[in-house]
């Protein structure tokens, strides 16, 4: 714990201490990254008052988050803010911390359609629902999660963004009857229960399983989106999911044999098949 004269430059040495000793990787940026987000300020902000006595009630809280992480927690749930594209939302142990292979998913969807109405299917944060209201020209956007208590954190990101998106609750495109979409746009579970139980600690014991697993093959949820997703797709409109690399291949079958056309696999930025992408024909 800091002293009570102990500077905001010799709270952070001694965080990234902490933190190096529980085998953090890049500590200081860690440390750094926690007091800037707690303070809701830039790391060059707090870079340039480093020589200032640390508050400390500000002290006491940036230590205990410490703490949390140097214990496994995730960097994201430590300090309550996860960066999402031009985003800044709430995150917690509600939903999925947003990822940048999400990002991707993202870009791949705006360049098939930015018009219209598009929905997010298994919402989490809202993190892609809000992306594509605030980039797209969408004339309305729907965030749908079976989840209550992650719909009620995409309601609160979606108030602090101030970002005007429609939010349902219910399973897959259930709540989204009677509608016709032009973009339907999914993140959902695609591990398998043995990989689940593989994942890193981080992961495994913080963040919620019923938003990583879907059955043994982890298919499960991903067939079901791509035989139900057509009842709400308008002919000539298009699916964007997210997907496992090494199961990229078999999900573009899935699509294929559930009716969709022009099924293509994309890359995410780090080289790995991420992205599904396909068109609603006459037969689908």
């Amino acid at each position: 714990m800091a002293s009570d004269s102990a500077t905001v430059g010799q709270a952070l040495d001694g965080a990234a201490a902490t933190l190096s000793d529980a085998g953090i990787p890049e500590a200081r940026h860690e440390a750094l990254r926690i007091w800037a987000d707690l303070n809701r300020q830039s790391p060059a902000e707090v870079l340039l008052k480093r020589d200032r006595v640390a508050n400390e009630v500000d002290a006491q809280r940036f230590f205990r988050a410490v703490g949390h992480r140097a214990a496994g927690q995730p960097l994201a749930y430590v300090t309550g803010w996860a960066g999402f594209r031009r985003l800044t939302l709430i995150s917690d142990s509600r939903a999925l911390i947003p990822r940048p292979e999400t990002e991707g998913l993202v870009d791949a969807a705006l360049e098939l359609v930015s018009t219209g109405i598009a929905a997010d299917i298994g919402t989490g944060t809202g993190a892609i629902a809000l992306a594509l209201r605030s980039e797209g020209k969408f004339d309305e956007v729907l965030g749908v999660d079976l989840s209550s208590d992650a719909l009620e954190l995409a309601r609160n990101n979606g108030i602090l963004t101030g970002v005007p998106v429609t939010w349902l609750e219910g399973d897959l495109v259930g709540p989204l009857a009677g509608r016709q979409l032009d973009l339907l746009v999914s993140n959902p579970p695609y591990l398998t229960e043995a990989e689940y139980d593989t994942l890193d600690r981080s992961v495994r014991d913080y963040e919620p399983g019923m938003a990583l697993v879907a059955g043994e093959d982890g298919q499960k949820v991903l067939r079901r989106l791509m035989y139900e997703a057509p009842a709400v797709v308008r002919r000539g409109g298009w699916i964007a999911v997210e997907v496992d690399c090494r199961r990229a291949d078999d999900t573009a079958r899935v699509a294929a044999a559930a009716g969709w056309t022009n099924v293509s696999v994309r890359d995410d930025l780090f080289g790995r098949a991420r992205y599904v992408l396909a068109q609603r024909g006459s037969s689908a």
